[in-house]
């Protein structure tokens, strides 16, 4: 602050001086402060309050440098010796002072320098004084950071800084208080010319006017890359109570729409740098900056329906009577179909075939199957919970939709890679957009297409294991007389390890995803070869068997919902 303080006193001494300069010239006297002198001498106010004359500049810079001189009096860090206490308003004030005498002009011309030399050794001094405990406050800064880096993460210290400096709220002020200024200037501008006309056809022009300041205020509100982060910041605002809007109809106290706003901005962020939208004229940025507010759209569908299919398999699978829960689950995800439905349908009304348009409707029908695939999941878990007896097959239908549900999917981020690389190649291209192929290839169409394999052959594996074991019959089932020890249902059918114990195949399956070992005695469930080296490849498949409850997670996490059943 004190800093501030005598660069403001410097600079408006310079300003006062120049201009008291100027005038100078202007009469064509070699020195004007002798008139001032003389009319603060004789108290010609009339020639002191003169607006085109020196003396109001006089006036005005005493003003303005006695106030910087209390300021600077209460504020700086320097010795407060009373010499010095007393110096520094003469030392602001000096040009001031030497404008109303006979001295000559370069002298004038130099004075603001001369003015600010006290009040800079103060600073200086300071400064110097303070060098260590600077060191040692950075010093110690660094190491705060190392250390929460180590723990957490950067990421995670990157976070923590930027909701400690209130960033994004920095932004948001900044943002609109741009569009507030371009909105006054654009009233102040077709007041005048549109008054007349107004009047005539008020509503209509009306309307006309708020479309066109609409878009000249989102075309203004993103022509640099600051503005681009402040609009960034307001959409993530935005969405992010859209998510809790959902969640309040949803009746949910969980925090699954807290990435919502955070992934929302970067996902907009990232969109106006790939596409060039501070780069690109008025009129294309607007249509640009349309199609990325779909494309945004779309994206939020996708989290909102993150939001609603862990409720959805919650409330099927726990038997939840309460039907409002149901009814409010359902008419979000009857939203989840319609409005990517009518999108689709206007667009291709309104537009022509083009890369944009085939990725907001890859997007859209995405979601649409993302839903799908949710409701029928939901149907098949509360028929379940209305029988009476264990349904075997309830597993394999699960996993065959959810295959499907996947594989679509995966189709889905092939074609938009392709869809991008056209983009890259034939319309614009550019770094960051090949960066961002290269990460969806990796995460989802490599990563995707790693996982879904590697399911499908442990599935496969278990199920081998289970078809070599015997099948129990009813003559066995009826002297057991007992119900199966994983799901704690009766058992229709069941397999019959080495151990001869007697389990559901589906329950044993998703044991076998989980361990080799029988869940009551531990013995070995199937039979294996006999294999010199099992010993020394005992810790690899205790880190096997860690991995197959990862995919037991991922794969089947009905079976950890409800009551703890099923």
């Amino acid at each position: 602050m004190s800093l501030g303080i005598v660069f403001v006193s410097y600079w408006t001494n310079v300003s006062a001086i120049k201009q008291i300069q100027a005038l100078t010239l202007a009469a064509s006297t070699p020195y004007p402060s002798p008139s001032i002198l003389e009319d603060i001498l004789n108290l010609n106010i009339k020639n002191l309050l003169d607006l085109d004359g020196p003396g109001v500049l006089v006036i005005q810079n005493f003003s303005i440098q006695f106030a910087l001189a209390f300021l600077f009096k209460n504020v700086h860090l320097g010795p407060r010796n009373q010499t010095i206490q007393k110096l520094l308003p003469i030392s602001f004030m000096a040009p001031s002072f030497l404008a109303m005498l006979p001295v000559p002009p370069n002298l004038l011309h130099h004075s603001p320098v001369f003015s600010s030399l006290l009040p800079l050794f103060l600073v200086k001094y300071v400064l110097w004084t303070s060098a260590y405990s600077i060191v040692q406050v950075i010093y110690t800064g660094y190491q705060h950071g190392r250390l929460f880096v180590s723990n957490y993460g950067l990421s995670a210290l990157v976070e923590t800084e930027w909701m400690r400096l209130n960033v994004p709220c920095v932004l948001r002020v900044f943002w609109v208080l741009r569009v507030a200024e371009h909105a006054i200037l654009l009233l102040m501008d077709n007041y005048d010319d549109d008054n007349e006309e107004v009047l005539k056809v008020s509503t209509l022009l009306a309307v006309q006017s708020l479309a066109s300041m609409a878009k000249s205020l989102l075309v203004t509100g993103c022509e640099t890359i600051t503005a681009v982060l402040g609009m960034t910041s307001v959409i993530s605002f935005f969405c992010h109570y859209i998510g809790n809007f959902f969640q309040w109809i949803l009746l949910t106290d969980e925090e699954e729409d807290k990435s919502i706003g955070t992934v929302s901005a970067i996902l907009f962020y990232i969109l106006a740098l790939q596409t060039g939208l501070t780069s690109l004229n008025p009129e294309k940025r607007f249509i640009r900056l349309c199609r990325n507010f779909c494309l945004l759209f779309t994206a939020l569908l996708h989290f909102l329906h993150n939001i609603v299919n862990p409720m959805l398999m919650s409330l099927s699978a726990s038997h939840n009577p309460s039907t409002h829960r149901h009814v409010r689950a359902l008419g979000v995800c009857a939203f989840l179909i319609m409005f990517p439905i009518s999108l689709l349908v206007y667009l291709w009304s309104q537009h022509s075939i083009s890369t944009w348009l085939l990725a907001v409707s890859a997007f859209s029908i995405e979601v649409i199957v993302k839903v799908v695939v949710s409701l029928m999941i939901y149907s098949l878990f509360l028929i379940d919970a209305y029988r009476s007896t264990f349904w075997e097959q309830l597993d394999d239908y699960v996993y065959y939709i959810r295959a499907f549900g996947n594989t679509i999917e995966f189709c889905f981020g092939i074609f938009l890679f392709f869809n991008g690389a056209w983009i890259l190649l034939f319309e614009s291209g550019g770094a960051i957009r090949a960066v961002m192929m290269c990460i969806h290839a990796y995460f989802n169409i490599w990563c995707e297409a790693r996982a879904g394999w590697s399911v499908f052959m442990k599935r496969r594996t278990a199920v081998n294991k289970i078809n070599s074991l015997r099948e129990a019959s009813s003559d066995q089932l009826n002297r057991l007389d007992d119900v199966c020890a994983i799901c704690y249902q009766e058992m229709h059918s069941a397999k019959i390890t080495r151990c001869n114990h007697f389990f559901h195949g589906v329950c044993l399956r998703k044991w076998l995803y989980v361990q080799d070992r029988c869940p009551l005695c531990h013995d070995i469930l199937y039979k294996i070869d006999n294999d010199p080296n099992k010993d020394n490849n005992s810790e690899a498949g205790n880190e096997e068997n860690s991995n197959n409850q990862n995919l037991l997670l991922e794969e089947e996490p009905d079976l950890f919902l409800g009551d703890g059943v099923r």
